[in-house]
């Protein structure tokens, strides 16, 4: 288990309201509500967005609203031959004008070359520079009789990395939504030395009561760690209804702060130490038993 060095730092969740169909829209929509979160005192070091909020959260949609994402390695980003999209450019600018970290949420990316689709996370240094990009690993395809139907892979591929970053104050690991569901990615960013996971999500209100605060609480509990997730508010005519409830637990399964859902900013300091003092009260991290079963972290894909 790697040591979790961090300094204490503030959170901002953005539950963005008036989303439309027109990305212009939603890209003033975004940047508005960063430019609120920065302007708050005190001003949080980190800010993020919700999953898919430049494009209608529609697998018809995916496709026309997909841009061009730069490759990242390292922290640092490969240069591409195309121009990137309006979005990533816009999201430059908030982290920019802001002075904060940011996860851009996630967008429909466009692979260069493939022409592959995928829903996609950026997140940003305060000089707007990408340090990390994450392709949602596990896709939304469930169907609940009479309830929700949804089928993510009729338009999108799957990405096959996992994602954590570095910043001044801890390391961070990032997902999104269906992803929170499979708890070897928040292990393996927990046992690399992550102070939080972070999941842009849009849980529907079918799949919302009932297990977004579940799965939040496990992955916290289970890895003695921050979890926060991300929701766009509810916006009732649109085709997709999210569950909002932004919402940060910390890592003995408390909720420390939660939207309802409408539009809102919800804020959270992030304290090292309670991770630390759970950790030694609770010493799980020293008492596992991999002479038993195998460590996640240091098992290689199948």
């Amino acid at each position: 288990m790697a040591t979790i060095t961090a300094k204490p730092f503030r959170l901002a969740l953005l539950q963005l309201a008036g989303l439309s169909a027109t990305k212009a829209n939603n890209i003033a929509v975004a940047r508005r509500a960063v430019a609120a979160a920065a302007a708050s005192k005190p001003k949080p070091d980190l800010i993020v967005l919700p999953e898919i909020w430049n494009s209608p959260y529609a697998v018809t949609a995916f496709a026309q609203y997909s841009e061009r994402v730069p490759n990242v390695r390292g922290g640092k980003e490969v240069p591409g031959a195309e121009a990137e999209g309006e979005s990533i450019t816009a999201l430059r600018e908030m982290a920019r004008e802001a002075g904060v970290y940011l996860i851009g949420g996630s967008i429909p990316e466009k692979e260069d070359g493939t022409g592959n689709i995928y829903n996609t996370l950026t997140a940003y240094d305060p000089a707007g520079n990408i340090i990390a990009k994450h392709r949602k690993v596990h896709l939304f395809d469930i169907d609940i009789p009479g309830r929700q139907t949804f089928k993510e892979s009729d338009s999108l591929s799957a990405g096959n990395e996992l994602t954590t970053f570095d910043t001044p104050f801890g390391k961070i690991g990032v997902a999104i939504c269906y992803d929170i569901r499979f708890p070897e990615m928040a292990m393996i960013a927990a046992r690399e030395g992550a102070v939080a996971m972070i999941y842009p999500a849009a849980f529907n209100t079918t799949t919302g009561p009932m297990h977004w605060t579940h799965l939040q609480k496990a992955r916290a509990v289970d890895n003695q760690i921050y979890v926060a997730m991300a929701s766009p508010a509810r916006h009732p005519e649109a085709a997709y209804q999210a569950y909002g409830h932004s919402s940060i637990v910390d890592p003995l399964g408390n909720v420390i702060e939660e939207a309802d859902e409408h539009e809102a900013i919800v804020y959270a300091d992030i304290d090292p130490e309670l991770l630390a003092t759970t950790r030694r009260n609770l010493p799980v991290t020293i008492q596992r038993r991999f002479d038993v079963y195998a460590d996640v972290s240091k098992t290689a894909p199948q």
